[in-house]
């Protein structure tokens, strides 16, 4: 198959070359009518010329006629025979042009009995005369015919002409539609067939940026687009490698880290239990100061452990279709000792939503914001959950009445180990990973999380767009 460019080249080709043809025919019909209208009036003039020329030898052979009888001039009586025959001319012009053959014969055998009258002796030339007199006038009403006759041609010509004119334009308004239709149908589906490999590329991309790199990229269609799917399916490869080069890389440090964590911690022990003998009061206190930091030493290194399990994790998702309102209850219900310590009034609101996602590590998520409102939130205050759907999705807000989030820790709230100035001063310290991790599964879902600005408060809200 040819490049994209090729193959648009020849959609454009082939619908030009339909408008193109049928622009060529409707100019050939053009013309052919143009040329039988002339042909038509060429028709007509010669015809009227001709009746006009056979009026003139009619008047003439009259006069001719008349006066080689009264004068018995054999000179005028030639003159007649020359009128007579250039009237032949005309009526053969007219027979050629369609005029009925029985008024020209009628019109021949009319003069023939004419010349036969202007033979005889000159005593009759006066009876003779008054029997031609008689005779023309009969010519004229033969004549006369002979101008209806030619005018009813005139007129049948015409219409025929005009008939075929109206034929040819309903013939050619129908082609010249016809064209347009089938234009306009080539059009669409060029365009949907050409399209069709963008939009795979598309959700490719989409593939990538929601980081489901297992599945290969093979998108068919034109040599330039092929070839882009080849890129696209090596920058997963390259995504995937990089994706196990940092996990290998998290996991040998944090083995390396643990086992001489382990002999510390061991020995910081057996410095506590007085092993190696009894310590003073100043040794005590460093015992204590080194026990403290190893504890803290190691709970970094399991986080970082946590945070890359959920990193790998977040790859392979396992959807199911579930209520989400039902979802949240489930996570408030899972902490109900930790709220109704701190005497906090936890509401779920909202309408069922029924979604296609992986109710573990979704609920994962929601557990994360749920737990970091409750240790932000003062006693006594009311903690909100919410689920609400609009055009561009799905939301849920986690909101609490606790200090918020300092306006310098904003941008760097979901960076994982990052911790915020506001801490809560009963509480022990957390790790900084659970916002991480709640970015990590929103994002595996297609979706995203935020925090929003409020007057007071921390106000968290999840966006599902690719789940209308």
């Amino acid at each position: 198959m040819g490049s994209f460019r090729q193959l648009l080249l020849v959609a454009f080709l082939l619908i030009a070359t339909v408008l193109g043809a049928t622009a060529l025919r409707a100019m050939a019909v053009l013309e052919h009518l143009v040329q039988q209208s002339g042909e038509e009036a060429d028709r007509a003039l010669a015809l009227n010329g001709a009746l006009q020329s056979l009026a003139a030898r009619s008047a003439g052979m009259e006069r001719t006629a008349r006066q080689s009888l009264v004068l018995s001039d054999s000179l005028l009586r030639g003159r007649f025979e020359e009128e007579r025959r250039a009237a032949g001319v005309a009526l053969a012009q007219m027979a050629k042009a369609g005029l009925r053959d029985e008024d020209l014969a009628q019109w021949r055998r009319q003069t023939q009995g004419i010349a036969a009258l202007l033979q005889g002796p000159a005593e009759t030339a006066l009876e003779r005369e008054r029997a031609v007199a008689g005779e023309f006038r009969e010519l004229d009403v033969i004549h006369t015919r002979l101008a209806a006759g030619v005018q009813a041609l005139v007129e049948s010509r015409d219409r025929a002409l005009r008939q075929q004119l109206n034929a040819e334009r309903s013939r050619l308004m129908q082609q010249v539609w016809g064209a347009i239709a089938l234009a306009a149908l080539l059009a669409v589906a060029f365009g949907i067939w050409l399209a069709r490999p963008f939009k795979r590329l598309e959700r490719a991309i989409v593939q990538l940026g929601e980081n489901r790199l297992a599945e290969a990229i093979d998108i068919p269609g034109p040599s330039d687009v092929r070839r882009i799917s080849q890129q696209l399916d090596w920058l997963r490869l390259r995504l995937t490698e990089l994706d196990e080069d940092k996990a290998r890389f998290l996991r040998h440090v944090s083995h390396e880290l643990k086992t001489p964590l382990a002999a510390l911690r061991e020995g910081v022990a057996l410095l506590a239990d007085g092993v190696p003998g009894r310590l003073t009061p100043d040794q005590e206190e460093v015992v204590r100061i080194l026990r403290q930091n190893t504890l803290s030493l190691q709970a970094h290194i399991e986080a970082l452990l946590q945070f890359n399990a959920a990193a790998f994790e977040a790859r392979a998702l396992q959807r199911r279709r579930i209520d989400l309102l039902a979802l949240l209850r489930e996570q408030v219900e899972a902490q109900r000792l930790q709220w109704q310590a701190r005497r906090l009034d936890v509401r779920v609101e909202g309408e069922a939503v029924i979604l296609a996602v992986d109710p573990a590590k979704f609920g994962v998520a929601v557990a994360n914001l749920l737990s970091n409102a409750i240790r932000f939130s003062p006693a006594g205050a009311v903690l909100r959950l919410s689920v609400s759907t609009g055009e561009d999705g799905v939301c849920i807000d986690v909101r609490d009445e606790g200090p918020g989030v300092a306006e310098a820790d904003r941008p760097r709230v979901f960076e994982p180990f990052y911790r915020g100035a506001r801490q809560p001063q009963d509480m022990v310290r957390g790790t900084g990973i659970g916002l991480s991790i709640v970015q990590e599964y929103v994002a595996a879902h297609g979706g995203r999380v935020r925090l929003l600005d409020g007057s007071s408060g921390a106000h968290f809200r999840i966006e599902l767009p690719h789940a209308k």
